[in-house]
């Protein structure tokens, strides 16, 4: 449960023993129900902080979340022990929000001693990163895995990132006192780009596990959505996003069915269209295996964790270095993932032994993976047992939330 309290804007006056630390994101929800993966990393990080006893604050647009209109009232709040400001935004575009009234309350940066910007091409994080260059307070930067990414996008948004890059952006990576990466891959990138390697820090994303305390039985997803108990269920879940290399997992589902004569094998696809249905049930026609696919929509956290709980496999092949929550989610369940080598969280799966990554397009490989782990139940299960217990003895927050701290007391003033 979160509190929510309502108090005016100013300076803090509080002694604190604790290290004083700035979170600045471009959303920050008085409840963490659907979120997306940076959004979620920001609200666990900072709920943990809070409770170890530091003084954490968070700046943030008052935006819901990033597919809704829905407006936070402004303002000062407490949520889980952290104080957010919410500022107005008065335009959005993607992950752009502009808050002119943030610039009040960044004249008090000095008040910390340690600024986290999760975004250098938000306007929170810029104007951040400008008010800091007066005030000096050291920074941690954490792209999350977003700003080195090749993915591809739209002729505007990469207009737009060029020209934030050129302006400021570039410059918050270089000056920052520590770059949070995500993998050893992705520091790789930093490096390549000039980084030093004492400036990066590799600290993976962890997991809520309350959530997780009490797992539904078997059995209740199949029945909501009128699965046979016998079908044997594939899963994706996640955003239905051309980038997310959902045709890769259709047409290794096809070769799995066509040729591989897998007949009991399901494909659930669930989660909200995100300008790619269409063209995904297009594939799936073409292919002739719409029948043999499921189509949810968008699964709450209950429906989410049940359908884990009725998969035989989860499938997140995503190609580019993203470090999703999906895998992590589904082996807490104790179920086998298959990702793309080239996704970050391909490094977790290959050191906690709980799944296979393969190359991004090749179908053979793909379908072959599914059909090894669907035919080989006892495989499926040790996989699964890996899993789970690699996730609770390493990726749990309070036990990545440690690795933070070292960060901020190594750069604190």
């Amino acid at each position: 449960m979160f509190e929510l309290k309502h108090c005016c804007f100013g300076k803090s006056v509080t002694l604190v023993l604790s290290l004083r630390i700035l979170h600045v994101a471009y959303i920050y929800p008085p409840a963490l129900k659907v979120a997306d993966g940076i959004t979620n990393v920001v609200y666990n990080v900072t709920k943990e902080l809070a409770k170890r006893g530091h003084k954490v604050t968070v700046f943030a647009s008052n935006l819901a979340d990033l597919h809704q209109t829905k407006l936070l009232p402004t303002g000062h709040y407490t949520v889980n022990g952290v104080d957010v400001f919410y500022f107005r935004s008065l335009l959005k575009y993607k992950t752009f929000m502009f808050t002119p009234s943030i610039i009040n309350g960044l004249r008090d940066l000095d008040n910390f001693d340690v600024i986290h910007i999760h975004d250098a091409r938000s306007f929170q994080g810029i104007c951040t990163y400008l008010w800091d260059k007066m005030k000096r307070v050291p920074y941690v930067f954490q792209p999350h895995g977003s700003f080195l990414s090749s993915m591809p996008e739209s002729h505007n948004l990469r207009t737009l990132k060029l020209f934030l890059d050129k302006l400021v952006s570039s410059k918050i990576v270089k000056n920052a006192s520590k770059i949070i990466a995500l993998s050893r891959f992705e520091a790789d990138q930093y490096k390549h780009v000039g980084v030093p390697e004492d400036k990066i820090a590799i600290i993976p994303n962890g997991i809520d596990l309350s959530g997780y305390a009490n797992l539904p039985p078997k059995g209740a997803f199949k029945r909501k959505f009128g699965i046979p108990e016998e079908k044997k269920i594939i899963l994706y879940l996640g955003r239905i996003h051309k980038t997310k290399g959902i045709d890769f997992l259709i047409k290794a589902y096809a070769h799995l069915i066509n040729d591989t004569h897998h007949k009991d094998a399901l494909l659930v696809i669930a989660g909200p269209d995100d300008g790619y249905l269409k063209e995904v049930k297009s594939l799936a026609q073409k292919l002739g295996i719409s029948s043999s696919i499921l189509f949810t929509g968008l699964l709450y956290e209950d429906d989410k964790v049940r359908a884990y709980i009725d998969s035989d496999v989860i499938v997140n092949v995503e190609p580019f270095n993203v470090y999703g929550l999906v895998p992590l989610e589904a082996t807490v369940c104790s179920k086998p993932v298959i990702v793309s080598k080239t996704n970050a969280i391909s490094e977790v799966v290959a050191t906690g032994k709980f799944g296979y990554s393969v190359k991004y397009g090749s179908v053979t490989s793909l379908a072959f993976r599914l059909h090894q782990i669907l035919n080989n139940g006892e495989m499926a299960e040790k996989l699964g047992r890996n899993g789970q217990r690699y996730v609770f003895n390493n990726l749990s927050w309070d036990k990545i939330i440690e690795r933070y701290e070292l960060v901020y007391r190594e750069v604190a003033k």
